[in-house]
């Protein structure tokens, strides 16, 4: 097993009888969700945090793995949250979800596999300055070409989701673009989502000018629809 970068390591608190469940994104890692569940544990949550495999190591332990084995560790991580907790809040708070083919490096890793073993990586993408991201400098092409089956499952899936959903969006985001937003919107009753801007920072909202809003934001979601 490669080993993690410094900064990158999961992240579980014991806390109150709500359970909650974050997880990071494509090429990301548990610090960029770090001081979101800094925040939940202080406000007495418990709180798990898991690192998906391929992810906070390096690009080539990244090309061992695809969905699938992300997937698998986010419901590990939800089955063992579950069985501590009265009740684990899935954490339908979204930061820039990504949904849809539309950057090229999602869009053309399908075919690009065949000829290339990495692409420039995406991380960092923060507004606020002295924030950064830990990610890798280059993306593992053949990871990155299992994403489409993912946002197809996920795309198929949406309307069995029943629960309110609260997403925040950055005006400007120059990873994921606005794709994803339509394929959501598109899949759910209008009235169960709630779009909130986050006018002030770029991809990695959760690091940058917004994050507090989000925080406070999600706690407050939290609050209204878990009990």
């Amino acid at each position: 097993m490669a080993s993690s970068l410094p900064g990158t390591e999961p992240f579980e608190h014991a806390g109150g009888p709500v359970g909650v469940l974050l997880c990071h994104g494509f090429t990301g890692s548990p610090q960029t969700l770090r001081p979101w569940a800094d925040y939940l544990a202080q406000q007495g949550f418990t709180v798990s945090l898991p690192r998906l495999p391929g992810h906070g190591t390096s690009w080539q332990d990244l090309a061992r793995t695809g969905w699938q084995d992300w997937y698998g560790e986010v419901d590990r991580a939800f089955g063992a949250l579950a069985g501590r907790c009265e009740q684990t809040f899935v954490c339908l708070v979204l930061v820039n979800p990504s949904l849809a083919p539309d950057t090229k490096l999602f869009l053309l890793a399908p075919a690009l596999k065949y000829v290339l073993r990495t692409l420039p990586g995406v991380a960092s993408d923060i507004k606020k300055p002295g924030a950064h991201e830990i990610g890798y400098d280059r993306v593992s092409v053949r990871a990155a070409a299992t994403l489409p089956q993912l946002w197809a499952v996920t795309t198929r899936q949406l309307a069995d989701v029943t629960q309110p959903i609260l997403v925040y969006r950055s005006t400007v985001d120059h990873v994921v673009g606005p794709a994803s937003m339509k394929v959501l919107l598109g899949g759910l009753p209008k009235d169960q989502v709630t779009v909130r801007e986050c006018p002030d920072s770029y991809h990695v909202a959760t690091l940058d000018n917004d994050a507090e809003a989000i925080f406070e934001g999600s706690v407050k979601f939290i609050h209204d629809h878990a009990g």
